[in-house]
C-alpha cells in the first residue's frame, strides 16, 4: 500500500472536518425552532393562468365505493372477482380482490381498467377493432379483453374500473359497469 504524503493527508484531514461540520451544521439548523422565512416569491394560480390546467379525478372514497359494488355485483352470482379502479392517468387508486379470486385476476382487473380510460370505451368495444388495428395489443399495460369500464365526467374519462376472474369477459364487464352506475348513486 502506498503511503500518503503529509500534504495529501492534512487536505484529507481538512475536508473530512468540513464535511463532519457541514453536516452538524445543517442538522443543527434543521432542528432549529425559529420560523421557517416566507418563499421570496409567491405565484399566484388562477383560471385565466394559461400554463395551468385543471382536470377531475375520483375520490379514494368515490373508487372504493365503485369497487365494492363492482365487488358485491360478482358475490351475487357467485362469482370470484378482483376489481381495480384507475385515475385518468392509469394510476391505481383502489384495488379489491373478493375471496377466492384467481392470481391472474388481479393484474387483469388492473390493464382492463387501465386500457378503458385510456381510450375512453369499454373494452368490448375496443376488443373489437382489433381487427382492423391487430397492434392495439402491443401496447404496454393494456388488455384488450371486456371487463372495463369508462368512468366519465362531461364526457372525458376520469377512471378506469376493470374486473376479472368471472367465466366470461361479458360477467367481468357486466360487474364493472355496476361499480360505474354506483357512482351516479
Amino acid at each position: 500500500m502506498k503511503k500518503l504524503s503529509p500534504r495529501t493527508r492534512v487536505l484529507t484531514g481538512a475536508v473530512a472536518a468540513a464535511a463532519l461540520g457541514a453536516g452538524t451544521f445543517g442538522a443543527v439548523s434543521a432542528s432549529a425552532t425559529a420560523p421557517a422565512a416566507a418563499p421570496a416569491a409567491a405565484v399566484k394560480a388562477d383560471t385565466a393562468n394559461r400554463n395551468l390546467t385543471q382536470s377531475t379525478h375520483l375520490t379514494v372514497a368515490a373508487a372504493t365505493k365503485a369497487a365494492q359494488a363492482s365487488l358485491d355485483a360478482a358475490k351475487k352470482e357467485n362469482q370470484r372477482v378482483t376489481v381495480a379502479v384507475v385515475d385518468r392517468n392509469g394510476n391505481t387508486v383502489v384495488t379489491l380482490r373478493g375471496d377466492g379470486a384467481g392470481p391472474q385476476s388481479y393484474e387483469s382487473a388492473e390493464k382492463k381498467a387501465y386500457t378503458a380510460v385510456s381510450w375512453n370505451a369499454p373494452t368490448s368495444e375496443l376488443a373489437k377493432r382489433l381487427a382492423q388495428a391487430p397492434n392495439l395489443k402491443d401496447i404496454p399495460g393494456t388488455l384488450f379483453l371486456a371487463g372495463g369500464a369508462p368512468v366519465q365526467a362531461k364526457g372525458a374519462p376520469i377512471a378506469g374500473v376493470g374486473v376479472a376472474g368471472a367465466p366470461s369477459g361479458d360477467l367481468d364487464e357486466k360487474f364493472a359497469q355496476a361499480g360505474v352506475a354506483a357512482l351516479g348513486k
